[in-house]
């Protein structure tokens, strides 16, 4: 179900647990375009994350409107902290929300979640956090995401 590259030339090809090919398997250029990092806190399903340099390697953090903490991109599973997290661009489905209103637009929250609208940039209390729109609801599970940038109020 997996391989480990030349010594596993000649192998036949077999699905994993899930039904589908594992990534190893295909050609490189081929298969989801995500990027492995590991993670310099637990996250949870679903949660926007923050790309950042830690001892000079990328690490991933929860994104955060509060904290200047922009979304870089999002993981589908949860992760421990230390662990390798799975994140996946922006303009693609997230698929491990819940909650979220069919048609909707949904911007950056704090703790790598969500919030239906976008924060007022004439509140004195929004100084210096981050404003990110970051999709639309496809369901009450699925963001649709956008990558559209940020501002800093």
């Amino acid at each position: 179900a997996v391989s480990a590259g030349a010594a596993d030339a000649g192998k036949l090809v077999a699905t994993g647990s899930d039904g589908r090919l594992d990534p190893t398997l295909l050609p490189a250029g081929i298969g989801a375009n995500t990027t492995i990092a590991p993670a310099s806190e637990a996250i949870g399903a679903g949660k926007f994350v923050n790309f950042h340099a830690n001892a000079g390697a990328l690490n991933v953090r929860l994104a955060d409107n509060s904290n200047g903490r922009q979304a870089d991109g999002f993981v589908k599973d949860a992760v421990a902290s230390a662990g390798s997290a799975t994140v996946y661009p922006l303009d693609t489905t997230n698929s491990a929300l819940t909650g979220l209103t069919p048609g909707s637009r949904y911007w950056l929250g704090t703790a790598g979640g969500v919030i239906a609208a976008a924060l007022n940039p004439t509140d004195t209390a929004n100084a210096s956090k981050v404003c990110q729109e970051l999709g639309t609801a496809k369901s009450a599970t699925e963001l649709v995401t956008d990558d559209l940038g940020y501002v800093t109020l």
